[in-house]
């Protein structure tokens, strides 16, 4: 089969690898008909994730067919469309029964590797490192679905993929980011990064009942986005300074929730921190460019909630913990407990009351994924989000 394969820095190429197999009696193998490019993937693109190896397949956003079925699956059939979640569950262990499914603790292979970089180990993650399992990922034309009972949601007629794949991911994930904002009804909402899924957090904030939201970055398609099919009032961190614009929108307070859906390599406008985290990471110093944090953390009114759905790697510093413990922060964080909310979503867009493709900018063969990687990275012609269809 072909599948998007990481060679180092920058280096990915569409290649000719063996077709996975059934491993275990309760995996599946799909057909992949859709997969997307993830922000996060931009940090292995980037070579800041470590643990990588040559020739690891890439993607954590599939879904597809199933045409294999292990021997133990029941709930399951061949030609049945699903959604693969990007993380992986038993289902079984006392986190997946709390429904931390993100942190579940048997289906990572590599969780020693894991527990010495993090104290414990997360769940496996497909096509994201050997810290998290080392699993070969979803921008192929065939996928290896481990517990595939636990983790895949299985669509009625009628979805096409362009509305479900997201579910997979990006949408799930700006979910619980607005969930973990605490947000209360008429709370204004601010959310740095308005790439996909902070276009997600934009959406998921109305939905749970914000007053206002903010959305702040500095890619003028992505403020039009959030502004066209957000309904966000957009500030261009190029333009303003971003601590008092939103004083003076909420006039002196401080938004009462602040989600970072930028995470590590998050660029600052010529501030003393962003140049000090840009100069350490070109010579190795630092895997973290933490300047929304930080920002996130001062803008925040007094007893207000820190969100952060974006991906951090490392040991970022000059965090302003002085400043979240004095104003009473709450901050909350993590891996996306997918399968949480998988199916009450699908809900959402059953219903109309969503229609997720509308951050969809690419649709792209899989070959063609290698070139699109660059222009994702680089915001190349308008790219937001790129669906590969292999």
């Amino acid at each position: 089969m072909k599948a998007l394969c990481w060679h180092g820095k920058g280096d990915v190429r569409c290649e000719s690898v063996p077709d996975p197999k059934i491993e275990d009696p309760k995996d599946v193998i799909i057909k992949v008909t859709s997969t997307c490019i993830c922000g996060s993937d931009l940090h292995l693109y980037d070579n800041y994730m470590p643990t990588m190896q040559a020739g690891d397949i890439l993607g954590h956003e599939p879904m597809g067919e199933i045409v294999e079925v292990g021997s133990a699956v029941t709930k399951l059939k061949k030609s049945d469309r699903v959604v693969v979640p990007f993380d992986i569950a038993c289902g079984e262990c006392w986190f997946c029964q709390k429904q931390l499914y993100s942190c579940c603790d048997t289906t990572n292979p590599n969780a020693k590797l894991a527990a010495a970089a993090m104290g414990h180990a997360p769940a496996g993650l497909y096509g994201y490192s050997h810290l998290t399992g080392g699993y070969a990922g979803g921008q192929a034309q065939f996928l290896r679905v481990v517990r595939a009972e636990a983790n895949v949601l299985k669509l009625p007629d009628g979805v096409p993929d362009e509305k479900a794949v997201f579910l997979s991911d990006i949408f799930p994930t700006g979910y619980m980011a607005a969930e973990n904002a605490n947000i209360q009804p008429g709370d204004t909402v601010a959310v740095w990064g308005c790439g996909p899924v902070g276009q997600f957090c934009i959406q998921s904030a109305w939905m749970l009942g914000a007053g206002r939201v903010i959305a702040i970055d500095r890619v003028p398609e992505r403020l039009k986005m959030a502004e066209k099919y957000g309904r966000a009032e957009v500030v261009n961190m190029d333009e303003v300074n971003v601590y008092d614009t939103l004083q003076e929108k909420t006039k002196g307070r401080g938004p009462d929730g602040c989600i970072d859906a930028v995470g590590c390599e998050a660029h600052g406008t010529g501030t003393v921190d962003a140049v000090l985290d840009k100069g350490k990471a070109l010579v190795g110093l630092t895997t973290d460019r933490a300047h929304v944090l930080r920002e996130a953390i001062m803008c925040c009114r007094k007893a207000g909630t820190v969100s952060i759905p974006g991906v951090y790697v490392g040991f970022p510093d000059k965090i302003p913990m002085g400043a979240a413990m004095n104003k009473g922060l709450t901050l909350r964080m993590g891996q996306t407990h997918t399968q949480r909310y998988m199916g009450k979503l699908l809900d959402r867009i059953m219903s109309n009351e969503i229609d997720p493709s509308f951050v969809i900018t690419h649709r792209l063969k899989l070959e063609d994924g290698p070139a699109a990687y660059k222009t994702f990275r680089d915001k190349q012609d308008g790219c937001i989000k790129v669906v590969l269809k292999p």
